[in-house]
Protein backbone atom coordinates (compact mmCIF):
# COMPACT_ATOMS: atom_id res chain seq x y z
CA UNK A 1 0.00 0.00 0.00
CA UNK A 2 1.40 3.39 -0.99
CA UNK A 3 1.71 6.13 1.63
CA UNK A 4 2.04 9.88 1.20
CA UNK A 5 3.84 11.79 3.90
CA UNK A 6 2.98 15.44 4.46
CA UNK A 7 5.23 17.91 6.19
CA UNK A 8 5.42 21.64 6.64
CA UNK A 9 7.03 23.46 3.70
CA UNK A 10 10.13 25.35 4.71
CA UNK A 11 11.19 27.90 2.12
CA UNK A 12 14.83 27.95 1.19
CA UNK A 13 16.78 31.11 1.98
CA UNK A 14 17.18 32.19 -1.66
CA UNK A 15 14.15 30.53 -3.29
CA UNK A 16 12.88 33.87 -4.59
CA UNK A 17 16.05 34.51 -6.60
CA UNK A 18 16.13 33.34 -10.21
CA UNK A 19 19.28 32.78 -12.23
CA UNK A 20 18.56 36.04 -14.05
CA UNK A 21 18.39 37.88 -10.73
CA UNK A 22 21.75 36.43 -9.76
CA UNK A 23 23.26 37.39 -13.10
CA UNK A 24 22.08 40.96 -12.70
CA UNK A 25 23.59 41.10 -9.20
CA UNK A 26 26.92 39.92 -10.63
CA UNK A 27 26.85 42.26 -13.63
CA UNK A 28 29.54 44.64 -12.38
CA UNK A 29 31.83 41.78 -11.39
CA UNK A 30 31.39 39.89 -14.67
CA UNK A 31 32.07 43.01 -16.75
CA UNK A 32 34.89 44.33 -14.54
CA UNK A 33 37.52 46.25 -16.51
CA UNK A 34 40.27 46.10 -13.89
CA UNK A 35 39.33 49.35 -12.15
CA UNK A 36 39.58 47.83 -8.67
CA UNK A 37 42.88 46.12 -9.46
CA UNK A 38 44.71 49.04 -11.02
CA UNK A 39 47.18 49.28 -8.13
CA UNK A 40 48.26 45.65 -8.39
CA UNK A 41 51.30 44.71 -10.40
CA UNK A 42 50.60 43.13 -13.76
CA UNK A 43 51.87 39.80 -12.47
CA UNK A 44 49.30 39.80 -9.64
CA UNK A 45 46.33 40.42 -11.90
CA UNK A 46 44.63 37.18 -12.95
CA UNK A 47 42.69 37.68 -16.20
CA UNK A 48 41.00 34.30 -15.68
CA UNK A 49 38.50 34.61 -12.88
CA UNK A 50 38.00 31.78 -10.44
CA UNK A 51 34.96 30.27 -8.77
CA UNK A 52 36.28 31.56 -5.47
CA UNK A 53 36.15 35.12 -6.80
CA UNK A 54 32.64 34.53 -8.16
CA UNK A 55 31.57 33.16 -4.78
CA UNK A 56 32.93 36.22 -3.00
CA UNK A 57 31.26 38.57 -5.49
CA UNK A 58 27.86 36.92 -5.02
CA UNK A 59 28.26 36.94 -1.24
CA UNK A 60 29.03 40.67 -1.33
CA UNK A 61 26.08 41.37 -3.66
CA UNK A 62 23.66 39.47 -1.43
CA UNK A 63 24.94 41.26 1.63
CA UNK A 64 24.66 44.70 0.00
CA UNK A 65 21.06 44.02 -1.00
CA UNK A 66 20.07 42.77 2.45
CA UNK A 67 19.33 39.23 1.28
CA UNK A 68 21.32 37.57 4.10
CA UNK A 69 19.54 37.28 7.48
CA UNK A 70 21.20 39.07 10.37
CA UNK A 71 21.88 35.87 12.33
CA UNK A 72 23.75 34.23 9.43
CA UNK A 73 25.58 37.47 8.71
CA UNK A 74 26.70 37.80 12.30
CA UNK A 75 27.75 34.16 12.37
CA UNK A 76 29.81 34.67 9.22
CA UNK A 77 31.56 37.72 10.66
CA UNK A 78 32.39 35.98 13.93
CA UNK A 79 33.65 32.70 12.45
CA UNK A 80 35.09 33.60 9.06
CA UNK A 81 37.64 30.77 9.25
CA UNK A 82 34.77 28.28 9.50
CA UNK A 83 32.76 29.98 6.80
CA UNK A 84 33.42 27.37 4.09
CA UNK A 85 31.66 24.72 6.18
CA UNK A 86 28.75 26.98 7.10
CA UNK A 87 25.17 26.73 5.88
CA UNK A 88 25.44 30.08 4.10
CA UNK A 89 28.46 28.99 2.03
CA UNK A 90 26.66 25.85 0.90
CA UNK A 91 23.58 27.82 -0.15
CA UNK A 92 25.70 30.22 -2.20
CA UNK A 93 27.40 27.24 -3.85
CA UNK A 94 23.93 26.01 -4.78
CA UNK A 95 23.17 29.38 -6.40
CA UNK A 96 26.36 29.16 -8.44
CA UNK A 97 25.38 25.67 -9.53
CA UNK A 98 22.06 27.09 -10.69
CA UNK A 99 23.89 29.59 -12.91
CA UNK A 100 25.90 26.77 -14.45
CA UNK A 101 22.88 24.47 -14.88
CA UNK A 102 20.94 27.14 -16.74
CA UNK A 103 23.85 27.85 -19.09
CA UNK A 104 24.96 31.29 -17.93
CA UNK A 105 28.47 30.24 -16.85
CA UNK A 106 30.67 27.28 -17.66
CA UNK A 107 32.97 25.84 -15.01
CA UNK A 108 36.38 24.64 -16.18
CA UNK A 109 38.58 21.92 -14.79
CA UNK A 110 40.83 22.85 -11.85
CA UNK A 111 44.53 23.32 -12.50
CA UNK A 112 46.38 20.53 -10.63
CA UNK A 113 49.46 22.74 -10.35
CA UNK A 114 47.55 25.25 -8.24
CA UNK A 115 46.19 23.00 -5.54
CA UNK A 116 43.21 20.73 -5.16
CA UNK A 117 39.58 21.65 -5.18
CA UNK A 118 37.44 20.01 -2.54
CA UNK A 119 34.39 18.22 -3.93
CA UNK A 120 31.54 17.20 -1.71
CA UNK A 121 28.35 15.56 -3.04
CA UNK A 122 29.12 16.81 -6.52
CA UNK A 123 29.54 20.41 -5.37
CA UNK A 124 32.61 22.45 -6.08
CA UNK A 125 33.73 24.28 -2.98
CA UNK A 126 34.71 27.90 -3.35
CA UNK A 127 37.39 27.63 -0.72
CA UNK A 128 40.76 25.97 -0.67
CA UNK A 129 43.80 26.64 -2.77
CA UNK A 130 42.29 25.30 -5.99
CA UNK A 131 41.88 27.61 -8.94
CA UNK A 132 38.73 26.42 -10.69
CA UNK A 133 38.07 28.80 -13.57
CA UNK A 134 34.72 29.85 -14.97
CA UNK A 135 33.67 31.61 -18.16
CA UNK A 136 30.60 33.64 -18.95
CA UNK A 137 28.57 32.24 -21.87
CA UNK A 138 26.99 33.91 -24.90
CA UNK A 139 23.60 33.37 -23.28
CA UNK A 140 24.70 35.44 -20.29
CA UNK A 141 26.12 38.18 -22.54
CA UNK A 142 22.86 38.36 -24.45
CA UNK A 143 20.89 38.64 -21.21
CA UNK A 144 23.16 41.38 -19.86
CA UNK A 145 22.85 43.23 -23.16
CA UNK A 146 19.07 43.00 -22.97
CA UNK A 147 19.00 44.28 -19.38
CA UNK A 148 21.31 47.17 -20.19
CA UNK A 149 19.32 48.07 -23.28
CA UNK A 150 16.03 47.97 -21.36
CA UNK A 151 17.43 50.16 -18.60
CA UNK A 152 18.81 52.70 -21.07
CA UNK A 153 15.68 52.87 -23.20
CA UNK A 154 13.47 52.87 -20.13
CA UNK A 155 15.11 56.07 -18.95
CA UNK A 156 14.39 57.58 -22.36
CA UNK A 157 10.74 56.55 -22.40
CA UNK A 158 11.19 54.35 -25.49
CA UNK A 159 9.99 50.79 -25.89
CA UNK A 160 10.58 49.66 -29.45
CA UNK A 161 12.38 50.79 -32.58
CA UNK A 162 12.25 49.66 -36.16
CA UNK A 163 14.75 49.85 -38.97
CA UNK A 164 16.78 52.89 -40.06
CA UNK A 165 14.64 55.46 -41.88
CA UNK A 166 16.27 57.78 -44.38
CA UNK A 167 15.18 60.80 -46.40
CA UNK A 168 15.26 58.79 -49.64
CA UNK A 169 12.29 57.04 -51.26
CA UNK A 170 12.21 53.61 -52.88
CA UNK A 171 9.65 51.10 -54.08
CA UNK A 172 8.42 48.67 -51.48
CA UNK A 173 5.42 47.14 -49.79
CA UNK A 174 4.36 50.01 -47.53
CA UNK A 175 3.40 53.08 -49.55
CA UNK A 176 4.53 56.31 -47.94
CA UNK A 177 4.91 58.69 -50.88
CA UNK A 178 3.58 59.53 -54.30
CA UNK A 179 3.77 57.10 -57.21
CA UNK A 180 6.31 57.24 -60.00
CA UNK A 181 7.02 55.53 -63.31
CA UNK A 182 8.20 51.95 -63.04
CA UNK A 183 11.91 51.35 -63.69
CA UNK A 184 13.58 48.03 -64.27
CA UNK A 185 14.54 46.47 -60.92
CA UNK A 186 11.79 48.13 -58.87
CA UNK A 187 9.57 46.11 -56.58
CA UNK A 188 6.37 45.47 -58.51
CA UNK A 189 4.10 47.24 -56.02
CA UNK A 190 1.81 48.52 -58.75
CA UNK A 191 -0.29 51.65 -58.26
CA UNK A 192 -3.33 50.40 -60.18
CA UNK A 193 -5.25 53.68 -60.21
CA UNK A 194 -2.33 55.75 -61.50
CA UNK A 195 -1.49 53.10 -64.12
CA UNK A 196 -5.05 52.97 -65.50
CA UNK A 197 -5.35 56.77 -65.56
CA UNK A 198 -2.11 57.01 -67.53
CA UNK A 199 -3.43 54.58 -70.12
CA UNK A 200 -6.75 56.49 -70.37
CA UNK A 201 -4.98 59.83 -70.83
CA UNK A 202 -2.87 58.37 -73.63
CA UNK A 203 -5.56 56.51 -75.62
CA UNK A 204 -8.85 57.66 -74.17
CA UNK A 205 -11.50 55.52 -72.48
CA UNK A 206 -11.84 52.39 -74.60
CA UNK A 207 -12.37 48.71 -73.90
CA UNK A 208 -10.06 46.90 -73.65
CA UNK A 209 -7.53 49.40 -72.30
CA UNK A 210 -4.28 49.50 -74.18
CA UNK A 211 -1.64 49.31 -71.43
CA UNK A 212 1.93 50.09 -72.38
CA UNK A 213 5.21 49.87 -70.46
CA UNK A 214 5.27 53.64 -70.02
CA UNK A 215 1.92 53.53 -68.18
CA UNK A 216 3.18 51.41 -65.31
CA UNK A 217 3.48 53.33 -62.06
CA UNK A 218 4.56 51.97 -58.68
CA UNK A 219 4.09 53.10 -55.08
CA UNK A 220 7.02 54.65 -53.27
CA UNK A 221 7.90 53.97 -49.65
CA UNK A 222 10.61 55.25 -47.32
CA UNK A 223 13.92 53.60 -48.15
CA UNK A 224 15.19 51.71 -45.10
CA UNK A 225 18.90 51.15 -45.18
CA UNK A 226 21.33 48.73 -43.60
CA UNK A 227 24.35 49.87 -41.63
CA UNK A 228 27.77 48.46 -40.88
CA UNK A 229 29.17 49.76 -37.59
CA UNK A 230 32.59 49.41 -36.00
CA UNK A 231 32.63 50.27 -32.31
CA UNK A 232 36.09 51.59 -31.37
CA UNK A 233 36.74 51.35 -27.63
CA UNK A 234 39.66 53.19 -26.08
CA UNK A 235 41.17 50.75 -23.58
CA UNK A 236 44.23 52.79 -22.66
CA UNK A 237 45.10 53.01 -18.98
CA UNK A 238 43.43 56.40 -18.55
CA UNK A 239 40.02 54.71 -18.84
CA UNK A 240 40.30 53.53 -15.22
CA UNK A 241 42.45 56.30 -13.76
CA UNK A 242 41.49 59.49 -11.97
CA UNK A 243 39.06 57.76 -9.60
CA UNK A 244 36.51 56.81 -12.25
CA UNK A 245 35.82 53.61 -14.16
CA UNK A 246 34.99 54.66 -17.70
CA UNK A 247 35.63 51.36 -19.46
CA UNK A 248 32.96 49.21 -17.78
CA UNK A 249 30.11 51.55 -18.87
CA UNK A 250 31.53 51.44 -22.40
CA UNK A 251 31.43 47.63 -22.31
CA UNK A 252 27.83 47.70 -21.15
CA UNK A 253 26.89 50.02 -24.00
CA UNK A 254 28.57 47.64 -26.46
CA UNK A 255 26.48 44.77 -25.07
CA UNK A 256 23.29 46.83 -25.35
CA UNK A 257 24.12 47.88 -28.92
CA UNK A 258 24.80 44.23 -29.85
CA UNK A 259 21.41 43.17 -28.49
CA UNK A 260 19.67 46.09 -30.20
CA UNK A 261 21.14 45.23 -33.60
CA UNK A 262 20.41 41.51 -33.24
CA UNK A 263 16.76 42.02 -32.28
CA UNK A 264 15.70 45.21 -34.10
CA UNK A 265 18.14 45.70 -37.00
CA UNK A 266 18.96 42.17 -38.25
CA UNK A 267 20.40 43.53 -41.49
CA UNK A 268 23.06 45.54 -39.66
CA UNK A 269 26.48 44.38 -38.56
CA UNK A 270 28.58 45.34 -35.55
CA UNK A 271 32.30 44.78 -35.02
CA UNK A 272 34.46 45.69 -32.05
CA UNK A 273 37.94 47.26 -32.22
CA UNK A 274 40.08 47.97 -29.16
CA UNK A 275 42.82 50.58 -29.44
CA UNK A 276 45.67 51.22 -27.01
CA UNK A 277 49.39 51.05 -27.85
CA UNK A 278 48.20 49.33 -31.00
CA UNK A 279 44.74 48.14 -32.12
CA UNK A 280 43.02 44.88 -32.90
CA UNK A 281 39.58 43.50 -33.68
CA UNK A 282 37.99 41.67 -30.76
CA UNK A 283 35.12 39.16 -31.10
CA UNK A 284 32.00 40.41 -29.35
CA UNK A 285 31.84 37.09 -27.47
CA UNK A 286 35.08 38.09 -25.70
CA UNK A 287 33.77 41.47 -24.59
CA UNK A 288 33.09 40.47 -20.98
CA UNK A 289 36.72 39.44 -20.48
CA UNK A 290 38.28 42.57 -21.98
CA UNK A 291 40.26 44.79 -19.60
CA UNK A 292 42.22 47.98 -20.00
CA UNK A 293 45.80 48.10 -21.20
CA UNK A 294 48.39 48.72 -22.54
CA UNK A 295 48.83 52.36 -21.69
CA UNK A 296 48.84 54.71 -24.70
CA UNK A 297 46.17 55.80 -27.23
CA UNK A 298 46.88 54.83 -30.84
CA UNK A 299 43.80 56.32 -32.47
CA UNK A 300 45.13 56.16 -36.02
CA UNK A 301 45.80 52.41 -35.84
CA UNK A 302 42.26 51.90 -34.54
CA UNK A 303 40.86 53.82 -37.51
CA UNK A 304 42.96 51.74 -39.88
CA UNK A 305 41.69 48.44 -38.46
CA UNK A 306 38.12 49.75 -38.53
CA UNK A 307 38.41 50.76 -42.20
CA UNK A 308 39.73 47.32 -43.16
CA UNK A 309 36.68 45.77 -41.51
CA UNK A 310 34.22 48.17 -43.15
CA UNK A 311 35.77 47.69 -46.59
CA UNK A 312 34.49 44.10 -46.48
CA UNK A 313 30.92 45.17 -45.69
CA UNK A 314 28.36 45.66 -48.47
CA UNK A 315 26.08 48.08 -46.66
CA UNK A 316 24.43 51.38 -47.54
CA UNK A 317 25.86 53.11 -44.48
CA UNK A 318 29.26 52.54 -42.91
CA UNK A 319 30.21 54.23 -39.71
CA UNK A 320 32.75 54.22 -36.89
CA UNK A 321 31.58 54.89 -33.34
CA UNK A 322 34.61 55.90 -31.27
CA UNK A 323 34.51 56.06 -27.46
CA UNK A 324 37.56 57.71 -25.96
CA UNK A 325 38.72 59.79 -23.03
CA UNK A 326 42.26 60.63 -24.09
CA UNK A 327 44.23 62.48 -26.69
CA UNK A 328 46.08 60.38 -29.31
CA UNK A 329 49.48 59.63 -27.82
CA UNK A 330 50.86 56.79 -29.96
CA UNK A 331 51.52 56.14 -33.63
CA UNK A 332 52.48 52.98 -35.51
CA UNK A 333 55.35 53.81 -37.87
CA UNK A 334 55.86 52.28 -41.30
CA UNK A 335 58.49 49.87 -39.99
CA UNK A 336 56.10 48.55 -37.32
CA UNK A 337 57.59 50.40 -34.38
CA UNK A 338 55.27 52.38 -32.09
CA UNK A 339 56.12 56.02 -31.48
CA UNK A 340 54.77 57.21 -28.09
CA UNK A 341 54.37 60.56 -26.41
CA UNK A 342 52.71 60.37 -23.02
CA UNK A 343 51.80 64.06 -22.98
CA UNK A 344 49.52 63.77 -26.02
CA UNK A 345 48.86 66.19 -28.88
CA UNK A 346 52.25 65.45 -30.38
CA UNK A 347 52.27 67.25 -33.78
CA UNK A 348 53.34 64.10 -35.65
CA UNK A 349 50.73 61.90 -33.97
CA UNK A 350 47.92 64.42 -34.40
CA UNK A 351 48.67 65.18 -38.06
CA UNK A 352 48.87 61.48 -39.05
CA UNK A 353 45.66 60.74 -37.14
CA UNK A 354 43.82 63.56 -38.91
CA UNK A 355 45.10 62.30 -42.27
CA UNK A 356 43.52 58.94 -41.43
CA UNK A 357 40.26 60.70 -40.58
CA UNK A 358 40.35 62.40 -43.99
CA UNK A 359 40.89 58.99 -45.60
CA UNK A 360 37.76 57.74 -43.82
CA UNK A 361 35.76 60.57 -45.33
CA UNK A 362 37.07 59.84 -48.84
CA UNK A 363 36.00 56.21 -48.38
CA UNK A 364 32.50 57.24 -47.31
CA UNK A 365 32.93 56.24 -43.65
CA UNK A 366 31.25 58.41 -41.03
CA UNK A 367 32.93 58.90 -37.62
CA UNK A 368 30.86 59.71 -34.53
CA UNK A 369 32.94 60.43 -31.43
CA UNK A 370 31.80 60.02 -27.84
CA UNK A 371 34.07 61.86 -25.43
CA UNK A 372 34.31 60.82 -21.80
CA UNK A 373 36.49 63.75 -20.77
CA UNK A 374 36.40 67.53 -21.05
CA UNK A 375 40.11 68.25 -21.46
CA UNK A 376 40.59 71.31 -23.69
CA UNK A 377 43.15 69.61 -25.92
CA UNK A 378 40.93 66.60 -26.48
CA UNK A 379 37.91 68.78 -27.21
CA UNK A 380 39.89 70.69 -29.83
CA UNK A 381 41.13 67.45 -31.43
CA UNK A 382 37.64 65.92 -31.57
CA UNK A 383 36.22 69.10 -33.09
CA UNK A 384 38.77 68.82 -35.90
CA UNK A 385 37.84 65.17 -36.44
CA UNK A 386 34.16 66.13 -36.61
CA UNK A 387 34.84 68.95 -39.04
CA UNK A 388 36.86 66.75 -41.39
CA UNK A 389 34.52 63.74 -41.52
CA UNK A 390 31.28 65.72 -41.02
CA UNK A 391 30.28 63.40 -38.23
CA UNK A 392 29.02 64.17 -34.76
CA UNK A 393 30.74 64.81 -31.45
CA UNK A 394 29.10 63.94 -28.13
CA UNK A 395 30.62 65.35 -24.95
CA UNK A 396 29.22 62.98 -22.37
CA UNK A 397 29.93 61.05 -19.16
CA UNK A 398 29.96 57.33 -18.31
CA UNK A 399 26.44 57.78 -16.91
CA UNK A 400 24.91 59.27 -20.08
CA UNK A 401 27.06 57.51 -22.68
CA UNK A 402 24.53 54.76 -23.37
CA UNK A 403 21.62 57.14 -23.87
CA UNK A 404 23.49 59.32 -26.35
CA UNK A 405 24.98 56.42 -28.29
CA UNK A 406 21.81 54.40 -28.66
CA UNK A 407 19.68 57.38 -29.58
CA UNK A 408 22.28 58.42 -32.15
CA UNK A 409 22.27 54.94 -33.65
CA UNK A 410 18.51 54.81 -33.93
CA UNK A 411 17.69 58.37 -34.95
CA UNK A 412 20.64 59.11 -37.24
CA UNK A 413 20.03 62.86 -36.87
CA UNK A 414 22.78 65.35 -37.59
CA UNK A 415 23.25 67.32 -34.39
CA UNK A 416 25.81 68.08 -31.71
CA UNK A 417 25.21 67.45 -28.04
CA UNK A 418 27.35 69.58 -25.72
Amino acid sequence: MRYVKYSKYVADLFDDLSAEDLLQMLQDFLLDSGFYEQYQSIYEMDPERTMEQLHQALLEALRNQGKIPDDLLQQMMQNWEEYQRSELAQKINKLLERLADEGYVTIGQPNPNQGEVRERDGEVSAGGEGKTKFEITDKALDFLGFKTLRDLLGSLGKSSFGRHDTRELSTGIESEGSSRLYEFGDTMNLDVNATLLSAIRRNGLQVPLDLDYQDLQVHQCEYQSSCATVLMLDCSHSMILYGEDRFTPAKKVALALTHLIRTHFPGDTLHLVLFHDSAEEMPLSELARVRVGPYYTNTREGLRVAQRILSRQRKDMRQIVMITDGKPSALTLEDGRVYKNAFGLDPLVVSETLHEVARCRRNGVLINTFMLASDYGLVNFVQKVTEICRGKAYFTTPYTLGQYLLMDYMKKKVKHIH
